[in-house]
């Protein structure tokens, strides 16, 4: 009696459906046309025989075993990615297909640094690249949507394997003149609660800069409206407030052009640590710790 298993085609349809909760949105994550999409679900349903998602014109759900085949589905897809990931690492060094996720407070000022190198090193390796928050990015790495995940620590990203690369002091920054005489660095306890900004709930740099401060009052006073670094520097150059900036940002140049000084924050713990994170026992682990040393010294090199 022949046995029809899904396709990892069908299951990649079904787990995106799930994630992204529209036939339309999802379709495009898979590169496919959304009646593409539609009907290689629908042939799904038949193959076994049961209903996995109710549609109606405004809302896509999941029935209960819908959930539970999904969830199973995710396993099964990073297993087969597990296999290609296998061939690779038994290749040249850092070669192939690789997704990695750079948290916001990175990408736009470590990245510049770090892909010209990797294109001149390493021409095999095709690295997808994508910008996404701590939570978001951990919980993409351990669904297999992606391979590793570059953020600052300290973050409870589950179990992963962790190779730290750097720190990244954590600098005050505030309209010149806001302090008279300009200190040669800013005390935690001179920090106006009334004043500071701070980027929006998760981004992990704002819980970074709260303990290093350890001020409790600061969490409950802060203004947290940022939605990017950028954002937060236009509004202290317009004398809004002070913020608190990693300095991988400030030698980025993300002060240029504007009249914000920037003094280091002096408090314990007043670092992040940045570091490349990876599904434990992956069999890319060689692959990893080359990229880890690549991003160590390209950031080390001088601008």
């Amino acid at each position: 009696m022949a046995t029809y298993l899904p396709t990892l085609k069908q299951l990649q349809y079904l787990v995106s459906l799930q994630e992204h909760g529209h036939f339309g949105r999802a379709a495009e994550a898979c590169f496919v046309t959304q009646s593409t999409l539609s009907a290689g679900l629908r042939e799904l349903e038949t193959l076994i025989g049961v209903t996995l998602v109710e549609r109606t014109r405004r809302v896509v759900r999941f029935t209960p075993l819908g959930d539970r085949i999904a969830e199973k589905a995710r396993r099964v897809l990073r297993e087969a990615d597990e296999l290609g990931d296998l061939v690779r690492a038994a290749g040249r060094p850092l070669s192939g297909d690789m997704r990695m996720s750079v948290i916001p407070t990175i990408a736009p000022f470590m990245l510049p640094r770090i892909l010209p190198r990797l294109r001149t090193d390493y021409p095999d390796l095709k690295l997808y690249l994508r910008e996404e928050p701590s939570g978001v990015a951990c919980e993409g790495l351990h669904n297999g949507r992606t391979d590793c995940v570059l953020l600052a620590l300290p973050y409870a990203c589950g179990e992963v394997s962790v190779q730290p690369l750097f720190d990244d002091r954590l600098f005050v920054a505030f309209p010149d003149g806001e302090y008279t005489p300009c200190p040669a660095s800013i005390l935690a306890a001179d920090i106006d609660e009334h004043r500071l900004l701070l980027l929006e709930d998760g981004h992990c740099l704002k819980d970074h800069a709260l303990s290093a401060c350890n001020r409790p009052e600061l969490r409950a006073e802060a203004t947290m409206l940022g939605t990017s670094l950028h954002t937060i520097v236009q509004m202290v150059d317009n004398g809004l407030g002070v913020t608190m900036l990693p300095e991988m940002a400030i030698t980025a140049g993300i002060l240029e052009h504007t009249n914000i000084a920037a003094r280091p924050l002096e408090a314990d713990n007043a670092i992040r640590r940045i570091a490349l994170v990876w599904r434990r026992a992956s069999p890319r682990e060689k692959d990893f710790l080359l990229l880890s040393q690549v991003l160590a010294d390209a950031q080390s090199l001088p601008r």
